[in-house]
Parts: structure tokens; C-alpha cells; sequence
């Protein structure tokens, strides 16, 4: 398997691990004080960072680190904007088209020197 495909597999792994730390205590936790929301993030956080540096590892190999944070960034609008609208039930709105029409121009930036 080559260096990208690993390095992206690990991180969009990483990335339902980030999300979820990040914010399904907003659904699951608000009746609950902040610091316990916190604790139980940072629980979950551990398991994105488990695969987080390891994917960061293995991608620095081949890509540059601005490759690694475009990657990531795409990565994390790819795997939030499901859990927005399926998770968190939010409504579809087009600014999530117009932001992900913006991403290609990202990659294409930090990737065409390769």
C-alpha cells in the first residue's frame, strides 16, 4: 500500500476519533458540567492522536508538511460534514459546498511541485 493511501487511511480514522472529541458532547454530554464533557474528550482524543501520529509519521516520508496539513484538512471537512448533518443532525446548507469548492484549489497549490 503506498505512503498516501496508508498516511489518508489513518488519518480519516483519526479524523472520527477528532470529531467526535471535539464535539458530540454537545449532543451527548449538555446536561453535564463542562469538565466532565473534558475528561471524557480528551478520553476520546487519545484514540485520534493514536493514529494521528502515526499517520503523520509515515506521510512526512513522502510529503511535505503543508501536503500533510492539506490532506488533513481536507480530510477533517470530508469526514465533519456527515457527522454534521447525520450526527448532530444540522441542517444541509450550501456553504458547505462553496467551502468544499475551495479545497481542490488547496491541493492543487501544495501538491503541484509534488
Amino acid at each position: 500500500m503506498s505512503v498516501i493511501l496508508k498516511t489518508a487511511g489513518l488519518l480519516i480514522l483519526s479524523n472520527v476519533f477528532m470529531i467526535f472529541a471535539w464535539y458530540a458532547h454537545l449532543k451527548n454530554l449538555n446536561d453535564k458540567p463542562w469538565y466532565i464533557a473534558a475528561l471524557i474528550s480528551w478520553g476520546i482524543a487519545l484514540f485520534e492522536y493514536l493514529l494521528q501520529v502515526p499517520a503523520n509519521r509515515i506521510g512526512y516520508t513522502t510529503l511535505s508538511l503543508g501536503q500533510l496539513k492539506i490532506l488533513q484538512e481536507v480530510i477533517t471537512l470530508s469526514v465533519f460534514a456527515p457527522f454534521a448533518l447525520f450526527y448532530m443532525q444540522q441542517p444541509l446548507k450550501l456553504d458547505y459546498l462553496w467551502a468544499g469548492l475551495c479545497l481542490p484549489g488547496a491541493v492543487y497549490f501544495m501538491f503541484r511541485n509534488g
